[in-house]
């Protein structure tokens, strides 16, 4: 997996890409969706299957306290990505100038003159360009105009417990800031997980805007994403969030109780939690 973070990054040698654009947070199983028609169409047509992303989230450029709380990093992200398949992660760094762009502005500059996208995979609720003004139609409309297979996926439904919920972020950061774990992976179609740096023996640092479940005990498991992105080595761990932790505005201090004698001080670790 290949991470561009700026667009002066992309290779300048595609010859074709086939492209899935959104924000992604957590990866979740309609996201997922979009991935497999993305991954597909590139092993068709033999080119790399890119994942386009944001950062900030673009809610945080104009109401940053209505940003959000991110079920993971970007490097959550890209690895999650990596694992169904996406080849390369281009991160568009969400600004000022990127967000006055018109829907036509976008389309080309990104999908046809850098990427030199051949497909493109989005969901029904994408909106792109200034003020949001590009729809999932505007963007068939833009790839009729261009050249390009442009796909469009309705959003994944599901039930828990009987009562039907559509699977997005939104729903899933709830069913974590309720503490239903089991839930929220349901809907990721993984474990949620937290990574940051351990600090202090047993420490774990996570950013400020992570989500988090409410302050309590939760048993999980830790891996090492560097030396172990499929968590198939991942251990048992006890993991404590303190009401302080979870209340936080600033970055938050995460107590993991390790096995044995470990100290993992000044390496970054993922943990995935369980519901209690």
């Amino acid at each position: 997996m290949e991470i561009w973070n700026e667009t002066d990054s992309v290779p300048g040698n595609l010859t074709g890409t086939s492209v899935t654009v959104g924000v992604f947070d957590g990866v979740h199983r309609g996201h997922q969706q979009l991935i497999a028609t993305a991954v597909r169409t590139a092993r068709e047509h033999d080119v790399p299957a890119v994942m386009v992303t944001f950062a900030p989230h673009p809610v945080a450029l104009f109401r940053p306290d209505a940003a959000p709380a991110m079920l993971g990093t970007l490097d959550q992200r890209a690895a999650t990505a990596a694992r169904y398949g996406i080849d390369a992660m281009l991160v568009i760094g969400f600004d000022h100038d990127v967000a006055a762009w018109s829907p036509g502005d976008y389309f080309r500059r990104i999908l046809v003159d850098l990427l030199h996208a051949r497909a493109v995979a989005i969901g029904e609720n994408f909106f792109f360009g200034h003020r949001a003004a590009g729809t999932c139609r505007t963007m068939q409309e833009l790839g009729d105009r261009h050249g390009v297979d442009v796909t469009v996926h309705g959003l994944l439904g599901d039930e828990l417990d009987g009562v039907p919920h559509t699977v997005c972020s939104t729903w899933i950061r709830g069913r974590i800031a309720d503490g239903d774990l089991r839930a929220a992976e349901q809907a990721l179609g993984h474990p949620f997980e937290i990574q940051g740096p351990v600090h202090g023996g047993t420490t774990l640092s996570v950013p400020a805007h992570q989500a988090l479940p409410p302050a309590g005990d939760y048993p999980g498991r830790l891996r090492l994403p560097a030396s172990d992105p499929t968590g198939t080595h991942a251990r048992p761990v006890q993991v404590r969030i303190s009401p302080a932790a979870s209340d936080s505005d600033g970055p938050r201090q995460i107590d993991v109780v390790l096995p044995g004698d470990d100290d993992l001080s000044g390496r970054t670790v993922a943990v995935s939690l369980s519901g209690r």
